[in-house]
C-alpha cells in the first residue's frame, strides 16, 4: 500500500518535476495550451493514463489553461502514485506542445 511521502521526499522528488510544485497536500501544475482543443485533448489523454492505473488528478479546464492536481485522497496527501502521475503528465504535456 503506497505511504505518504515526507516533505523532504516531496523536494527530493520536485526536483526531477520542475513545473510543479507542492500546493498543501497536493502536488500543483499550471499549463497553458496553444487552444482550446490541445486543452481538452490533453485532459482526455490524462483521463485515459489516470482511469488505467485507477489514480485520478483534479483538473480544472479554463479555456486553454488547465490546472492538475495530484494528490491521494485516499491518504491524505502526497504519495509516490502522485509523484508517478505528475511525471506522466509531463509527458503528456511535453508531447502535445511539441
Amino acid at each position: 500500500m503506497t505511504e505518504l511521502l515526507t516533505d523532504t521526499q516531496v523536494t527530493d522528488a520536485l526536483q526531477h518535476l520542475p513545473e510543479w510544485r507542492q500546493d498543501g497536500a497536493q502536488l500543483s501544475r499550471t499549463v497553458e495550451f496553444a487552444s482550446f482543443p490541445q486543452a481538452i485533448q490533453a485532459v482526455t489523454r490524462i483521463a485515459e493514463i489516470a482511469e488505467s492505473e485507477n489514480h485520478h488528478p483534479d483538473m480544472d479546464i479554463r479555456w486553454r489553461t488547465v490546472v492538475f492536481h495530484c494528490s491521494t485522497h485516499s491518504k491524505g496527501g502526497i504519495t509516490a502514485n502522485d509523484t508517478s502521475l505528475a511525471q506522466e503528465i509531463d509527458n503528456v504535456v511535453e508531447e502535445l506542445k511539441a
